[in-house]
């Protein structure tokens, strides 16, 4: 009778365990989407890339570069914590069974934090890769055909990426959070997290790379490639859920090189 107590005990701890990460990731995720949806004090929502690019000209000064990393490093927040959510609440639930005394938050939260640092690499890099091509002018609507290259070439790279063998052991890693975890557990939670996030950065990089396309502060491209992002992680046969959507940026990005020499 104790023990069967204990287990029910211990099966409570482990759902308010689930439920407090959750409400945390939560906050942080519609904290991001929310400084989203203010412009991020500049005044861009539902701005184009061409019409944040005329409105802020191409001077690049250290305050100008440090509010478009944030902008880069917000959005990253409110569109990969949501696919993180499983790993994250699959790590909270084994440091509670493993400690079982002790509280997973500690731990957690470092897995977390580690997580966030790998894709805050990536907004490093995105925003340098903004900053040079602002430079390049080729985010200029004074030089339309520049825009049109430029979409059509980024439309086409991200569709092979699909297919690639990189692309595909990214998304094998992403998509078994619990053979990640046994795999790097000697690694402590600052290890897993950073490995996590390397498979993910890997594995959703240049899906964001799109954001040039349709505007880095569009908010309906923004959701449609979390969303996205989101179906990779957890769908079904997702080797046709990533083949289908590569063939298909293959597709637009050839359109877009037919249409621009034919005009």
């Amino acid at each position: 009778m104790d023990q069967s107590v204990d287990i029910s005990l211990f099966e409570r701890v482990l759902r308010r365990d689930q439920v407090v990460t959750l409400i945390a990731l939560l906050i942080v995720s519609l904290a991001a989407w929310a400084y989203i949806l203010s412009g991020i004090g500049m005044g861009m929502y539902s701005m184009s890339m061409d019409d944040i690019a005329m409105s802020m000209t191409s001077e690049w000064t250290a305050p100008h570069f440090t509010l478009m990393l944030v902008m880069w490093g917000t959005m990253m927040l409110a569109m990969m914590l949501p696919s993180a959510a499983p790993m994250i609440l699959l790590f909270a639930t084994i440091e509670r069974r493993r400690r079982r005394h002790a509280s997973p938050f500690p731990a957690v939260t470092t897995f977390a934090m580690s997580y966030v640092i790998a894709w805050m690499g990536f907004s490093v890099a995105a925003t340098l890769l903004q900053w040079q091509l602002d430079r390049l002018a080729l985010l200029l609507p004074t030089t339309p055909s520049a825009n049109a290259l430029l979409a059509a070439i980024i439309l086409i790279v991200v569709g092979l990426y699909q297919f690639t063998p990189l692309k595909q052991a990214c998304l094998r890693g992403c998509r078994s959070p619990l053979e990640l975890i046994m795999r790097y557990w000697s690694r402590g939670p600052f290890g897993i997290g950073i490995r996590h996030g390397i498979l993910c950065v890997g594995c959703c990089w240049m899906l964001v790379l799109l954001l040039f396309i349709g505007g880095v502060m569009n908010l309906v491209w923004v959701g449609l490639i979390a969303a996205f992002i989101l179906g990779e992680k957890i769908a079904p046969r997702v080797h046709w859920l990533s083949y289908g959507a590569g063939a298909a940026l293959i597709s637009s990005g050839i359109w877009m090189l037919y249409a621009g020499t034919h005009t």
